[in-house]
């Protein structure tokens, strides 16, 4: 869940290289992520910054030089991949073949709908991260409150050494994702924002079963069609909040940019008038709650529907 009327939004990069490639695959690719939508991506077919959503053009209006040195960047950082790789799988004693360098950075910030503005965290931190991965396994992650590289293998503390010894390195880093990241994140949702700051209420259906064997009912409340993504959704029985019997589906993504959820109960049809589908989220008003008696005709409805479907 989240808390009601505030939602999160992040500006994530996430980059990943291969060595020696098959079924032409790029050796290198980087994706930007605001919200969790790709808005830039490169690779080194192309090796040229490509622009996934429309309002980049707003970003590269007031930015003429945008593309070209994030381009620049993204080729920096491919040719020091391929190197890395290379001296990785020496280091790890390994033979050549299919071997992949990830690394993913970013921030994020707590917005207020109510007040119109972002938030820091409650305690003031300024959330980021920054984390390098080796043939799928941890290999650095980036202690910013410290100002450290912590390494889970032996392999990894040699760069760990090398890097907490550079001066400035860390304090770098760390600079980068509290105030450049956090800046760049914020000038993205105000160009994205009929996008990005735009919400879609849930519209709420039920559907049911009976249990042969024991004649227990399973009741699914479906959410669809919402967004931001953060929803607070749980069964309530006599208006209390209630987890017993009670099975939860996490949010997923629809093709269009919004989510949908679906939470089930199983309960004895005596006690259905006592149940409920409480429903909280940035686009409503008040917090949604639905009865699982003012859905039964909808359920037959819904029921057949669902039949045709299957």
């Amino acid at each position: 869940g989240s808390l009601p009327g505030a939602s999160s939004h992040s500006l994530k990069y996430f980059s990943s290289s291969i060595l020696e490639p098959s079924q032409g695959l790029p050796h290198f690719v980087a994706v930007g992520y605001v919200d969790g939508q790709v808005f830039v991506h490169y690779d080194s077919k192309s090796r040229r910054v490509q622009p996934r959503v429309s309002w980049m053009e707003k970003v590269e209006k007031e930015d003429p030089q945008y593309r070209e040195r994030n381009t620049q960047n993204f080729f920096v950082a491919e040719d020091s991949f391929r190197r890395n790789l290379e001296n990785l799988r020496l280091r790890y004693n390994q033979s050549e073949g299919f071997h992949t360098l990830q690394t993913m950075y970013g921030c994020e910030l707590q917005a207020n709908r109510s007040k119109g503005g972002f938030l820091l965290q409650a305690d003031g931190r300024k959330e980021g991260f920054w984390q390098h991965g080796y043939d799928g396994r941890t290999f650095l992650t980036f202690d910013k409150e410290r100002l450290t590289w912590v390494a889970p293998q032996p392999q990894a503390q040699i760069t760990q050494r090398k890097w907490d010894a550079i001066p400035g390195h860390n304090q770098r880093k760390k600079f980068y994702l509290e105030e450049i990241c956090i800046e760049w994140l914020e000038k993205h949702l105000s160009y994205g924002k009929e996008t990005l700051l735009r919400t879609e209420p849930p519209e709420v259906t039920m559907s049911s079963k009976t249990e042969v064997e024991d004649g227990m009912e399973t009741h699914v409340c479906r959410l669809h069609g919402f967004y931001p993504r953060e929803i607070d959704a749980s069964w309530t029985r006599d208006g209390e909040v209630w987890l017993q019997d009670t099975f939860r589906v996490s949010v997923a993504p629809n093709a269009d940019g919004t989510f949908h959820a679906w939470l089930s109960i199983r309960i004895d049809p005596k006690e259905r008038g006592r149940y409920w589908c409480h429903v909280e989220h940035d686009s409503l008003q008040e917090p949604l709650d639905v009865a699982l008696e003012e859905l039964n005709l909808g359920l037959i409805i819904g029921c057949v529907v669902a039949g045709l479907v299957l």
